[in-house]
């Protein structure tokens, strides 16, 4: 039976459900079903166009890997990013108050099209879909679209498990 989680934009009362890849990206499923559940101040994406996220500390015991990577996802597409430190530049880690960690994962959603992970300092940036949004992409992608034109100050992105 397939396993799904519910992702929420907290102050604008926004969920989506996401059915999780469990065969497709197995280790990465694992790691996030056991540490449901996550969540923290949510960002819009600068250069990856249509994409918000949350940082949030390491999690697993073991990272999982690179397994069912892409660096065009596409709308629904929920994906996870690990960055060690040094990867992150000093003032956006300070900004984010993760300028202590020594690395983060980045849990991401695509809410449309057209997406490039192409960044500028570090050149391509995989991330593993370890989910797909299967019901309330439409209202979950104008709830994301209103945090890029009105701001994300006071918003905040939560996973957790879904029982159907």
């Amino acid at each position: 039976m397939p396993r799904h989680i519910k992702i929420t934009l907290e102050r604008r009362g926004v969920s989506c459900v996401a059915e999780l890849l469990d065969k497709d990206a197995p280790r990465t499923c694992e790691a996030v079903w056991q540490a449901l559940p996550q969540g923290g101040d949510i960002y819009h994406a600068k250069y990856a166009r249509n994409e918000v996220y949350t940082m949030v500390e390491r999690f697993a015991a073991e990272e999982p890997g690179l397994e069912n990577p892409t660096v065009t996802p596409i709308p629904g597409d929920v994906v996870y990013f690990s960055f060690n430190g040094g990867m992150l530049d000093r003032r956006f880690k300070e900004e984010k108050g993760i300028d202590a960690l020594p690395g983060v994962i980045d849990m991401a959603i695509f809410y449309g099209r057209n997406n490039l992970l192409l960044n500028g300092d570090v050149g391509w940036v995989p991330g593993n879909v370890y989910a797909t949004i299967v019901e309330g992409l439409e209202p979950m992608a104008e709830a994301c679209n209103d945090v890029w034109r009105s701001g994300s100050v006071g918003e905040r992105l939560l996973y957790q498990r879904y029982e159907r």
